[in-house]
């Protein structure tokens, strides 16, 4: 998250915006908490967050993820899990809308991964924009009257005004498009486009606190290979 936040200098951002999902799979989930909660204008919760404080049944999620779930929910403090229980699923910045998952039932934590996907939740989003993540890979779908196109591994788009856009930003630290590099998205509203950034990190040593953590390898084996 450090290399997101030395990068986003450089652009001269107003406002930080997050999806969710702040915890989970790292290993420092009291520091990205702190930093989230100094530096973002606007937060909504993702299915880790809530499965943290108890809000989302483990049940729903795979062995290494609840495991993750489980160790983080003991190392965080009274007060950063109230703050994970206060987050909304979904919020509104300007002319954007704001979920970690889908528009459409985002306590149900569906996946939109393909164009049949976005389609179906179109009406769903109550913005010309709405932002989400969830499956960590970097999209966007566009409704251009009743046609949709997605297209994956953008780069820019311009924001039609005659068009809705759902827009996956990808992932800060856990992507899964094959490229382990960090991924966000910076939104110019007032110019209309928005921009994938991707941003190399130091991997080993992310990788050695999830291992000495004694979290499930799996999930420090995962960041060199981006999915």
């Amino acid at each position: 998250m450090t290399a997101i936040l030395d990068d986003l200098s450089g652009w001269g951002v107003d406002r930080i915006l997050c999806l969710g999902d702040l915890v989970g799979y790292g290993a420092d989930p009291g520091a990205c908490l702190s930093l989230i909660r100094e530096r973002a204008h606007a937060v909504v919760a993702g299915n880790h967050d809530y499965a943290v404080v108890g809000l989302t049944p483990l049940v729903f999620f795979n062995p290494y993820a609840r495991a993750a779930a489980e160790w983080t929910s003991g190392e965080l403090c009274q007060d950063d899990k109230a703050w994970l229980k206060s987050l909304p699923l979904v919020s509104q910045v300007g002319a954007a809308s704001l979920v970690h998952a889908s528009p459409r039932h985002p306590e149900e934590w569906e996946y939109l991964l393909s164009r049949e996907d976005g389609e179906e939740v179109f009406s769903s989003s109550p913005t010309p924009v709405c932002f989400l993540g969830h499956s960590h890979i970097p999209g966007v779908w566009i409704r251009e009257r009743t046609r949709v196109t997605y297209h994956g591994a953008p780069e820019r788009t311009e924001l039609d005004p005659g068009c809705r856009y759902l827009i996956n930003v990808g992932s800060v630290g856990q992507p899964r498009d094959r490229d382990p590099r960090a991924a966000y998205a910076i939104w110019d509203d007032g110019a209309g486009w928005v921009e994938w950034i991707r941003v190399p990190y130091a991997i080993p040593p992310a990788q050695e606190k999830i291992l000495s953590a004694g979290l499930p390898r799996f999930l420090s084996e995962r960041l060199a290979r981006g999915a």
